[in-house]
């Protein structure tokens, strides 16, 4: 531990074992697991929604998990991934003051709440916007609307702005974000764990043993690059595309359906169920993993990959390209061609495939969750000295 101990809140639309909303859910898991174990308090007010569809639950709950005293509040009502939870005030009003408050997440209720909460009670707060700061997508004008009124003063109120990239580093900027408060901390690999394939995925899906497997873990959405792996799929007849991951039921998964029905890529697509935690046995199954997004704040599949001592290719828009050494991952321009050219050549390459898979686990090492919790304990020490100067500097003036 860097510091004395502290008292954590976290505030985030929601936690585990909310796994359908991705990597999130493990950054905020992985940290509190490790803050406790470092001996800090850490409580958590979130929603009670688990998936990407369904409604939350109608009474509120407390939960322990990891240590960590986690507040699963009623949620009665949802729009996409943000829940309403209407016992979020009386709930912070009854918690411990905490010496630093850590928001996961951007414009939705229970963020937004806690920001305003930790601003009127001069409670020092670190912002992670989790990807989600620049408004695009979706209802761009809307977003920037609630920026300008009611989310107006939470980046510039925020004693540190927390991002796992240069990628969102930059969107932060480029949004109007306070450049000397941003933290480039990153998120940590998993435990490199070189696993060996036990061919039951292919079993299951009728893939013969020797065809080359391009494996895709993430929210079947666009914008993820799943299109450009379908087309890179006709110009590889070889090889078969597996996706695992939850439908965000915006039309990408009737691209993939015509082309499970399309001649030239019948038999040779197939969607897996989400897993619960990370798909080590998946990994453990594909020749590569391949994460072409268009704009990933991180990309939390790769690093898993790379720890299983999977190949990877990503594309230069995600965020976990910066976090992969010369020579450990193929980083590729966001566009057709070069993703397929990518595939084909660690697919024809096995000293190419082997070269990359102990690169992975090379950047896996390097980049552990201690070093992470480490860098961020550090972010809480100094918002906290920050406010207490603040404090003492507003008591002499008095």
């Amino acid at each position: 531990m860097t510091g004395p101990e502290l008292r954590v809140l976290f505030a985030t639309p929601a936690y585990w074992p909310a796994t359908a909303f991705g990597g999130p859910i493990w950054v905020q898991r992985e940290l509190a697991r490790r803050l406790v174990e470092r001996g800090h308090e850490v409580e958590v007010v979130t929603t009670s929604l688990l998936d990407l569809h369904r409604r939350g639950a109608a009474r509120s709950r407390v939960e322990v998990v990891d240590g960590a005293h986690v507040h699963y509040l009623a949620t009665p009502v949802r729009y996409r991934w943000m829940g309403v939870t209407p016992s979020l005030p009386l709930a912070l009003r009854r918690l411990p003051r905490p010496d630093a408050v850590h928001l996961f997440g951007f414009r939705d209720v229970v963020t937004t709440t806690t920001a305003s909460w930790a601003r009127m009670r001069r409670i020092p707060y670190v912002l992670e916007p989790l990807g989600m700061f620049r408004p695009r997508l979706r209802k761009v004008r809307a977003k920037q609307a609630f920026d300008a009124t009611v989310a107006r003063g939470i980046a510039s109120g925020a004693a540190a702005i927390v991002v796992s990239s240069s990628v969102e580093r930059d969107d932060v900027v480029a949004s109007g974000g306070p450049r000397d408060r941003i933290v480039v901390r990153g998120n940590g690999f998993p435990e490199p764990l070189e696993r060996r394939p036990d061919r039951r995925l292919r079993l299951r899906l009728g893939i013969p043993p020797e065809a080359p497997l391009v494996l895709y873990v993430g929210r079947l959405a666009s914008g993820k690059g799943i299109d450009l792996l379908l087309r890179a799929l006709r110009d590889l007849p070889e090889a078969q595309l597996a996706l695992a991951g939850p439908d965000d039921r915006h039309g990408t998964l009737d691209l993939v359906r015509a082309a499970q029905a399309d001649a030239s890529t019948a038999g040779r697509v197939h969607v897996l169920e989400p897993s619960a935690g990370p798909p080590l046995d998946l990994y453990a199954e594909a020749d590569v993993l391949a994460l072409p997004s268009s704009g990933e704040s991180f990309g939390m599949a790769a690093a898993e990959a790379a720890a299983a001592g999977t190949p990877v290719v990503v594309s230069d828009r995600c965020g976990v390209k910066d976090f992969f050494a010369e020579g450990e991952a193929l980083v590729v321009s966001y566009e057709g061609r070069a993703v397929t050219e990518a595939l084909r050549s660690v697919l024809g390459e096995p000293e190419l495939r082997e070269r990359l898979s102990q690169g992975g686990l090379e950047a896996a090492r390097r980049m552990s969750w201690d070093r992470v919790c480490d860098l961020q304990e550090q972010v809480y020490a100094e918002a906290v000295a920050s406010r207490t100067a603040s404090t003492k500097l507003s008591t002499l003036g008095a």
